[in-house]
C-alpha cells in the first residue's frame, strides 16, 4: 500500500500511527513525529543527523517540533491563501449608471472581439486604443473578495507538495498525488516492478484508478470551465487532464508502463471500493494476476467547497459556532470540526491518494510478497427508489449484510462476533449518523453481535471523497499491524438519535486484535459498498489451508529479502527522501516495433508475449462447405 492523506504517508503505517499517536510506545511516537517533520520539510536528514533548511542542527525534532507537526496535520483551519483574509478573489455583477460619457485607454488585445454598438474606439498607437463610452448603463464585473463561509479543511501535512518531487508540468494536484501514491506503494512493496512484470504475460496486469469528480483545480477542468468568463485562455492540457480516469492513465503511461487492463469506476464516496471490486473480480476470474487499485482526490478548491456548502453538506463556520454556542472560532475549534456520531453539522473536505497492490495468492507466495492482508470481496448495492438523490436508502443494509455473511462463512461465528470491527463511512452529517448507525445496529442484531467496535477516521482526516474508503482500508491494515483501533476524539457524547445499542464507540484508541474489518461507504446518490479485509494472520492460515505448510514456509523465506528492501525504502522515506517513479517519454512504443502473429504479440521489453487466444464460451459454427 502507498499514498498520502492529512495524517501523513500511507507506507509504513505513518498516517495510521498519527491517528493513534498517544497509544504508541515512545520509540514509535518518536519515529512518527520525525517522519512527519521530514515530510513537512521542517527538518532534513543527512549523515550528520537532523538539521533545518539552513543546515543548522536540530536536536530531538520529535520534541522541538511536536506542536508544529500536530497542529499542521489532520483537520485544521484551511491554510490555502485563497481561504484567508482578505478572502477569495471573486467578481460582482454591477450596472453602472454613467451620468456623462467616459474615456479610457486599453491595450488593443484587451478589446472585446464584439464591441458594444455605442463604443467608439480611436487608435493611439500600434498597442493602445482610446475607448469612448456614452452616458447610460454600463454592465461590468467589479473585483471583489469573498470571505469564505467554510474554513475547516483536511489538507495534506503543511509543507508537503507532491508536484515538487518529480518533473511535473502543469499537472493537476490530483494527478501529482496519484504519481506519489503509486510510487510509494511500489517502494513499500519491496518488489522490483521491472522484475515482477517480466514474470507475467503483459495482459495479466491491470490498473483500476480514478477519483469521484475529476480534476477540478485550475490545471484541470476547473480552469477550463471558468476560462472564458474569467478572461483566461484554456490550455491544451486542461481538457485531457481533467478526466476522472486520468490517475489510471498516468500510471500506465508514466509509472508502470502497463499495456494490460485499465479503467476507473466512479461512484461518489464509494469510488475506491468500486475500483477495488474490479481488481478482485479480475483476479478471481483468472484474467489478471497483479492489479494496482487506487484513487487520488484533490477537491479543496473554492468552487467545490462552495458547491457542497450550498447543498448543506459541509461543517461551515456558522454551523460550528451554533453547535458550541461560540461567537468566534479558534484553531482548536476547527480541529474539532468533524464529529462522527456526535452532535454535528456537516463533513469536512479532505484530499488524499491511496493505492494498493493486489496479487493472486500463488504469485504473492512465489515472489515473496509481504502480505498485509486479504480482500476476499466487495459488495455493491444501490438504494432503489428515493425521495431525492441525496436521501437515504436501503442498499447499505444489503452490502453490509452480505459482507458479514461472508466473514461468518469463512472465519466462523466467534470471529465475526468478537474479532471484527466496523470502519464507518462516518461523514459527520446529522443524516449519516442516524442512517449508518441504524444499518450497523440492525446487522449486528441479525448476527447476534452485542458490542461491535466502530472506527470513524474522518474525525482525523476528513472526507476525501472518492479516496475515503482507501483511507479506511489503509487504517484497517494499520490496526492489524498494531492491534489498535483509532478512537473518535471529537465524540464528546454519542448523539441521542444514533442507534448505538449494539455498537461500541470510544474517544480514545483501544487495544483490539482483529481478524476482519468491514470497510463501509455510503456514497452520494445511493452508491453503497462494503469491503471485507482480513488480517495477515488470518490470511496466512488461509494460505496454509490452500497451499500447505511447506509452501508457506518457503514463501516466508523468500519474504525476508522483500522485507529488507521495503525497510530500506521506508528508512529513506522517514528521512524525507522520496524519488517518485515518473518515466515521461521513456521506452515509448507506437506499433511498428511489435512482432505480431495470429495467436500472440511480442512487445519489446517484455519477456512474455501477449496471448491473443480468446476464451470462447459461445460455441463454434461449422464452416459451410462450398458447392
Amino acid at each position: 500500500m502507498g499514498g498520502i492523506n492529512p495524517a501523513g504517508r500511507t507506507s509504513g503505517h505513518q498516517a495510521f500511527r498519527r491517528t493513534v499517536l498517544d497509544a504508541l510506545p515512545a520509540d514509535q511516537q518518536r519515529q512518527t513525529l520525525e517522519g512527519l517533520a521530514a515530510l513537512m520539510r521542517l527538518v532534513e536528514h543527512s549523515e550528520k543527523g537532523w538539521h533545518d533548511s539552513q543546515g543548522q542542527p536540530v536536536e530531538a525534532p520529535e520534541k522541538s517540533l511536536r506542536d508544529r507537526v500536530l497542529n499542521h496535520t489532520l483537520i485544521r483551519r484551511n491554510e490555502d491563501p485563497r481561504f484567508l483574509d482578505p478572502g477569495m478573489p471573486s467578481n460582482r455583477q454591477a450596472s453602472m449608471q454613467l451620468a456623462e460619457p467616459i474615456r479610457f485607454t486599453l491595450r488593443r488585445r484587451q478589446l472585446p472581439e464584439h464591441l458594444p454598438a455605442d463604443w467608439q474606439v480611436r487608435d493611439i498607437d500600434a498597442r493602445e486604443v482610446e475607448v469612448s463610452v456614452p452616458a447610460g448603463v454600463l454592465e461590468v464585473l467589479l473585483p471583489d473578495a469573498q470571505l469564505p463561509k467554510v474554513r475547516a479543511a483536511a489538507q495534506l501535512p503543511s509543507g508537503f507538495d507532491p508536484a515538487s518531487l518529480y518533473r511535473s508540468v502543469h499537472h493537476p494536484r490530483g494527478l501529482s498525488l496519484a504519481v506519489f501514491g503509486a510510487s510509494d506503494c511500489l517502494g513499500a512493496s519491496g518488489l522490483s516492478w521491472e522484475t515482477l512484470r517480466q514474470q507475467l504475460n503483459p495482459d495479466h496486469i491491470a490498473v483500476y484508478a480514478g477519483n469521484s469528480i475529476g480534476q477540478l483545480d485550475d490545471q484541470g477542468w476547473g480552469g477550463l470551465l471558468k476560462s472564458l468568463v474569467s478572461g483566461q485562455r484554456a490550455t491544451s492540457k486542461q481538457m485531457p487532464l481533467g478526466y476522472g480516469q486520468m490517475p489510471a492513465d498516468f500510471l500506465n503511461a508514466y509509472v508502470l508502463g502497463s499495456v494490460g487492463g485499465t479503467g476507473a469506476a466512479l461512484g461518489a464516496c464509494a469510488s475506491f471500493l468500486y475500483n477495488l471490486r474490479l481488481g478482485i473480480d479480475d483476479i478471481r476470474a483468472g484474467r489478471r494476476r497483479v492489479v494496482m487499485v487506487g484513487t487520488a482526490d484533490a477537491p479543496i478548491t473554492p468552487e467545490i467547497i462552495e458547491g457542497f456548502r450550498a447543498m448543506g453538506a459541509l461543517a461551515d463556520d456558522a454551523g460550528l459556532k451554533a453547535l458550541d454556542a461560540l461567537e468566534l472560532l479558534t484553531d482548536s475549534d476547527y480541529q474539532r470540526a468533524c464529529r462522527p456520531f456526535a452532535r454535528n453539522c456537516g463533513f469536512t473536505m479532505a484530499e488524499a491518494s491511496q493505492f494498493v497492490l493486489l496479487m493472486d495468492d500463488a504469485l504473492a507466495m512465489e515472489v515473496g510478497a509481504d502480505i498485509l492482508g486479504a480482500v476476499p470481496d466487495v459488495f455493491v448495492n444501490a438504494d432503489g427508489y428515493k425521495r431525492s438523490i441525496s436521501a437515504p436508502g436501503i442498499g447499505n443494509y444489503i452490502t453490509l449484510g452480505k459482507a458479514t455473511a461472508l466473514v461468518r462463512d469463512m472465519l466462523g461465528e466467534k470471529a465475526l462476533k468478537e474479532r471484527s470491527f466496523l470502519h464507518a463511512h462516518g461523514t459527520s452529517t446529522p443524516k449519516n449518523r442516524i442512517t449508518e448507525s441504524h444499518v450497523f445496529d440492525e446487522i449486528a442484531r441479525a448476527n447476534g453481535i452485542s458490542n461491535w467496535p466502530v472506527v470513524a477516521i474522518k474525525a482525523f482526516i476528513g472526507h476525501s471523497q472518492g479516496s475515503a474508503a482507501g483511507d479506511q482500508l489503509a487504517s484497517a491494515l494499520g490496526s492489524f499491524a498494531h492491534d489498535l483501533l483509532p478512537g473518535i476524539p471529537t465524540l464528546d457524547a454519542v448523539a441521542d438519535d444514533v442507534y448505538a445499542d449494539r455498537l461500541r464507540f470510544s474517544q480514545t484508541a483501544q487495544t483490539f486484535r482483529a481478524d476482519a474489518a468491514f470497510i463501509n461507504a455510503k456514497g452520494f446518490g445511493g452508491n453503497n459498498a462494503t469491503g471485507v479485509v482480513l488480517s495477515p494472520a488470518v490470511t496466512e492460515r488461509l494460505l496454509t489451508q490452500r497451499h500447505g505448510a511447506a509452501a508457506v514456509n518457503a514463501w516466508k523465506t523468500r519474504r525476508e529479502t522483500t522485507r529488507e528492501t521495503a525497510a530500506a525504502y521506508l528508512a529513506q522515506a522517514d528521512h524525507g527522501h522520496y524519488a517518485p517513479r515518473y518515466q515521461f517519454g521513456e521506452a515509448v512504443l507506437e506499433g511498428p516495433e511489435l512482432d505480431i502473429h495470429a495467436d500472440r504479440i511480442h512487445i519489446p521489453g517484455y519477456d512474455h508475449a501477449v496471448s491473443l487466444t480468446s476464451d470462447n464460451p459461445f460455441g463454434r459454427l461449422d464452416e459451410e462447405s462450398e458447392e
